[in-house]
C-alpha cells in the first residue's frame, strides 16, 4: 500500500515537489484576470464570477444577524458543545502567546522600547466545496480576536446561492467573527484585498484554499499581508517497535484522505512494524468512505523507510521539515529536543494529529512543503505589529553623535551626518 523505499529513494520522494512553471503560470494568470476585474467592477464583478464558478449568486453577500442566530437551532447541541470545547482550548493556548508593549532601555537620557498593536482589519478565507470546515473558522479567527483585531471578516463559498452551512455560522459566532460573506474563490481574495461596496478592504488575509486561491494570495501580497502559501498537507511519523500498527496506519490514512496530493511518511526502526502497518492500511482503507482518495495518496505520494536508529529517523525528519510530525516511540518527550524543523509535533501513542486539527489548542494552520525550516504556524503574532520607539536627550545625542557621523560618512550619506551635526552645533 505505502511504498517501502531505501533512504536515498525516500529522501528523493519526500523532497518538496518542484513547482510546475506552466501550471503555476496558469493559476497566476487566471487569478490576475479575476483580481483586475474585481478591482474595476467591484460587487458586480464578484457576482459574475460567483455565477460562473458556483452557480446562482446569493441575493446579498453578507450573512445577516438573523440568519446567524437561526443557525444555532439547526446544529445539534452536542456539536455546538464540541465546538465550544475546542474554542476554549484554542483560546487558552493562544492567550499565552500575547505580548505587552515594553520598554527595553530606560535611563535619564535614553529610552527605547517596542509597541505591540493589533492589525485593524483581517480577512479569513474558509474553503468550501465538498465539505465545510468549522475548525478553520476557529483556528483563524480566535487568535485574531485575542490579538485585538477589531474587524474580522470571513468569506466562504456557497453553491447556487444557498444559505451558509449553519455549523459555519455557529463557529463564526463562537470565534468572534465580525461579518460573514457568501463569497469564495479568487474573487473573495480580491474583494478582501481591495474592497467593494459590500465587502470591506482588510489589512491581512489568512486561511487555506485551492491552487487558484493560493495564487491570488501571492498576487495581492504587498497590498495586504498574508499568512502563508500552503502546499499539500503532510504528516511524518517516527515509530519504534512500541508503536501500535493500527494507530500508525490510522494516522497515515487520516492524512491521505485529504486529497490525492496529500503526503504521508513513515520512518521506523522496526521492519515488523512496517509490514504490520501496510497490512493495516489495506484493511482500514477498505471501509473508508474516501478510500479511493486515500489509497491513491498513499501509493503515489506516501513513503516508508526502515532505519537503523531513531537518531537517523530524526535526521531524516529534520531534512523533510514536515507540517505534522508524530513521534510514536517509548518515552517520546525525551526526543522532543531532537526536533529542529516541524510545523507541529504530536508526542506519544495517544496523540493523533486529528487531536490538533480540531480540538487540543495549538493552531492547525501550519507551514508545508519544507517551509517549516524558516516559518511557523499561525499564532497571535500574525495579527499584531511591532513598532519600536526611541528617545534621546541632547546630552545623549552629544555622546553618540561622533560615532553616528562617522558611520554616515562611511556610507556616503552626508545628509544623515548633518542631521546629527546640526544639532550638535546648535549651542556651540
Amino acid at each position: 500500500m505505502i511504498p517501502l523505499l531505501s533512504t536515498e529513494e525516500f529522501l528523493a520522494k519526500v523532497a518538496p515537489e518542484k513547482t510546475n512553471s506552466y501550471e503555476q503560470q496558469k493559476f497566476l494568470q487566471a487569478a490576475s484576470n479575476i483580481i483586475a476585474d474585481v478591482q474595476e467592477g467591484g460587487d458586480q464583478a464578484v457576482r459574475s464570477y460567483i455565477e460562473k464558478f458556483d452557480g446562482k449568486a446569493p441575493e446579498t453577500f453578507l450573512v445577516s444577524k438573523e440568519e446567524r442566530k437561526a443557525a444555532w437551532d439547526k446544529v445539534e447541541d452536542e456539536v455546538i458543545q464540541a465546538l465550544q470545547h475546542a474554542a476554549d482550548n484554542i483560546r487558552d493556548f493562544h492567550r499565552k502567546q500575547l505580548n505587552n508593549s515594553r520598554m527595553m532601555q530606560a535611563d535619564e537620557d535614553v529610552i527605547s522600547g517596542q509597541l505591540y498593536r493589533p492589525i485593524d482589519r483581517v480577512g479569513i478565507y474558509v474553503p468550501g466545496g465538498t465539505a465545510v470546515y468549522p475548525s478553520s473558522v476557529l483556528m483563524n479567527a480566535i487568535p485574531a480576536v485575542l490579538a485585538g483585531v477589531e474587524g474580522v471578516y470571513m468569506t466562504t463559498p456557497v453553491k447556487d446561492g444557498e444559505e451558509l452551512a449553519p455549523i459555519l455560522a455557529v463557529a463564526a459566532d463562537i470565534a468572534g467573527v465580525t461579518n460573514i460573506y457568501r463569497v469564495g474563490g479568487v474573487q473573495a481574495i480580491a474583494a478582501l484585498a481591495y474592497g467593494t461596496d459590500s465587502i470591506p478592504k482588510v489589512d491581512k488575509i489568512v486561511g487555506p484554499g485551492n491552487a487558484y486561491v493560493a495564487a491570488a494570495k501571492k498576487l495581492v501580497y504587498g497590498d495586504v499581508g498574508i499568512d502563508m502559501i500552503a502546499g499539500p498537507s503532510e504528516v511524518a511519523i517516527i515509530a519504534d517497535e512500541s508503536a501500535n500498527p493500527v494507530f500508525v496506519a490510522a494516522d497515515l490514512i487520516a492524512q491521505a484522505e485529504h486529497d490525492t496530493n496529500a503526503r504521508a511518511f513513515l520512518m521506523t526502526t522496526s521492519q515488523a512494524l512496517a509490514d504490520a502497518v501496510n497490512q493495516e492500511l489495506v484493511k482500514q482503507c477498505k471501509v473508508l468512505p474516501r478510500k479511493e482518495i486515500a489509497t491513491t495518496s498513499l501509493q503515489k505520494k506516501g513513503a516508508c523507510i526502515v532505519v537503523g536508529t531513531l537518531a537517523e529517523a530524526f535526521d531524516v525528519a529534520n531534512r523533510i521539515a514536515p507540517e505534522h510530525l508524530e513521534i510514536q516511540v517509548k518515552d517520546p518527550l525525551s526526543y522532543l529536543s531532537k526536533v529542529r524543523h516541524a510545523g507541529s509535533v504530536f508526542l506519544g501513542h495517544y496523540t493523533p494529529e486529528a487531536l490538533g486539527d480540531y480540538f487540543a489548542g495549538p493552531n492547525h494552520v501550519l507551514p508545508t512543503s519544507g517551509t517549516a525550516r524558516f516559518s511557523s504556524g499561525l499564532s497571535v503574532d500574525d495579527f499584531v505589529k511591532k513598532t519600536t520607539y526611541l528617545y534621546y536627550t541632547e546630552e545623549a545625542l552629544r555622546e553618540a553623535g561622533d560615532d553616528v557621523i562617522r558611520l554616515a560618512n562611511q556610507e556616503q550619506l552626508d545628509g544623515h551626518g548633518l542631521a546629527v551635526s546640526k544639532r550638535l552645533e546648535e549651542k556651540e
